[in-house]
């Protein structure tokens, strides 16, 4: 392929743009093909979606049925053994993880998680840790501290 040889699709160019209401001649002039009178004739006529002409729309109508959990969810920060791996620090708790970024909102509880191998031992400080992040932990002679959650 030689940049001076490139020519365009036969038909892909030179399609003018119907140009609307331009006079009786244009057998598109006056009202410009969007009918007499009306909101759809005027610039910016279109309704929104789901608008039902001011009647009161379905999503409104229908009940809301079933429960939502979202409400009553608890939330965790979530830190993973390859993070903790990454920090390369020994003792780990709240403050560090604070200090290094890995948790966003200290008033929320944190629960480790994973199952990856640690080669080094770690003191790690948080409110849960799953059966995978124990084992890891331990396994490599690093210590599991539960904080207390209740007061």
């Amino acid at each position: 392929m030689q940049l001076d040889k490139l020519q365009y699709t036969k038909g892909s160019r030179g399609h003018k743009r119907k140009t609307y209401g331009r006079g009786f001649g244009s057998g598109i002039g006056k009202t410009g093909g969007k009918g007499t009178k009306g909101q759809k004739q005027r610039k910016s006529g279109h309704v929104r979606l789901g608008f039902e002409g001011g009647q009161t729309p379905i999503y409104r109508k229908t009940p809301k049925v079933g429960f939502n959990n979202y409400n009553f969810v608890t939330q965790y920060n979530v830190v993973t053994i390859k993070q903790l791996i990454i920090l390369n620090v020994d003792k780990i708790d709240a403050k560090i993880l604070i200090s290094k970024r890995i948790i966003k909102d200290n008033k929320l509880p944190i629960k480790v998680i994973g199952n990856d191998k640690i080669t080094k031992a770690l003191d790690v400080s948080a409110h849960y840790f799953t059966n995978g992040a124990k084992k890891a932990i331990e396994s490599a002679k690093g210590k599991v501290n539960l904080i207390n959650t209740k007061k």
